[in-house]
């Protein structure tokens, strides 16, 4: 069976297209680290024939990814970006449809049918709905936030050198234990609807951020949380990025994930 990855160019994608393998399935990875914009309508198609089933981790405005709509450029007008980025998911969405895959797989985050308001859990909503009514069969994997993101949700939220964060819960997860579940989606029926997944451990989301940066040996930024601080464009509550109870438990720890790095060193900080 031949399954695609849009690739956004991150660890994620290429350990899922490793599981894949490890499947028994022939694997294209397709680079798209900028969205589908870049690439043709025929070398989509060509990518896509006789493809069975899509991974779609190209378009990541993911509070789990850390990757807010547009990614890190915050310059223009956000409704702009997000038409944009709608755009691309667009043709994806027509693309599979046009060639007769017969399982779509996208990424989200947990919270998406919590959180309301602007930002990046808007753009997720749409895309989630966009698949929804495609009329291609799919599965959706929502995912809390990934032990890797934590710097970029660091960078995303600082503002005069201040890391401002609300006081949200959280239970973050390895990006391995994320990619062996989007290829077991991948070879398995599709869901027709949602699934979730997380970590062992819940933890506030500034003890998280503050044990993950620490372990980076990054130079030291100030973490202080706020009610009115917004996450990624939005206003969760503090248990919006929780699991539900369906969700898929991860074995992966921070601690186990952390202990099994090589040891950063300071002087290669880029900070």
């Amino acid at each position: 069976m031949k399954i695609v990855v849009f690739d956004d160019g991150g660890l994620l994608s290429v350990e899922t297209a490793l599981w894949v393998r490890d499947h028994g399935h022939e694997v294209v990875m397709v680079p798209a680290p900028a969205g589908l914009d870049p690439l043709t309508r025929e070398e989509i198609a060509d990518a896509l024939h006789d493809c069975a089933v899509v991974i779609d981790l190209a378009h990541q405005p993911s509070p789990a990814t850390g990757t807010p709509p547009g990614g890190h450029d915050h310059v223009g007008d956000e409704a702009s970006r997000l038409r944009s980025w709608l755009r691309s998911v667009g043709g994806l969405r027509r693309a599979v449809l046009a060639a007769g895959v017969r399982h779509h797989v996208c990424l989200s985050a947990v919270g998406v049918g919590r959180v309301r308001g602007p930002g990046a859990f808007l753009a997720l909503r749409a895309r989630e709905a966009m698949i929804e009514s495609a009329g291609t069969p799919y599965s959706i994997l929502r995912s809390t936030q990934l032990f890797e993101a934590a710097e970029g949700i660091a960078d995303a939220a600082t503002e005069d050198g201040v890391i401002r964060l609300p006081p949200l819960r959280v239970q973050p997860v390895s990006s391995t234990d994320v990619a062996m579940f989007l290829a077991h989606l991948a070879v398995s029926r599709p869901v027709g609807g949602v699934r979730e997944i997380a970590g062992p451990e819940q933890v506030g989301l500034e003890r998280f951020l503050r044990i993950a940066l620490a372990a980076e040996a990054a130079p030291h930024r100030p973490v202080r949380t706020h009610a009115h601080s917004q996450f990624f464009g939005a206003r969760p509550r503090p248990a919006d990025l929780l699991p539900g109870p369906g969700a898929f438990v991860a074995p992966t720890s921070h601690r186990a994930w952390l202990a099994a790095r090589p040891t950063p060193d300071p002087g290669k900080s880029s900070r």
